[in-house]
């Protein structure tokens, strides 16, 4: 059975930095997409980013394009999420996701494994 547990979520300032970690286990992550999805008090899950495990194409939400890096250690089947500039508009509840397939990475419903998620919150 496939896991996800992420870490690395707190309380930061604005314009402050975050890495978050989602260690997967369970299966053999190869050809996988991994992606982050956040979601707000009262908002929809939203797409961040998201990772091809083999060709390690990255993808990311306007929102955050050059705030944000996907990366993953294939030594430990952990994917990373580093945040950097963060802004109070972050703060949201960042949960992990996987599937075993190549389809479309920024649509939650394609994902078959979701981490617990991790609370992000960003003061002014």
């Amino acid at each position: 059975q496939v896991q996800l547990v992420e870490s690395g979520g707190g309380s930061v300032q604005a314009g402050g930095s975050l890495r978050l970690s989602c260690a997967a286990s369970g299966g053999t992550f190869n050809s996988w997409t991994m992606g982050w999805f956040r979601q707000a008090p009262g908002k929809e899950r939203e797409f961040v980013a998201a990772i091809r495990l083999n060709t390690l194409h990255s993808y990311y939400a306007d929102s955050v394009k050059g705030r944000f890096t996907i990366s993953r250690d294939n030594a430990k089947n952990t994917v990373y999420l580093e945040m950097t500039s963060l802004k109070p508009e972050d703060t949201a509840v960042y949960a992990c996701a996987a599937m075993p397939r190549q389809s479309a990475y920024h649509s939650p419903a394609w994902y078959d494994y979701w981490g617990q998620g991790t609370q992000v919150t960003v003061s002014s």
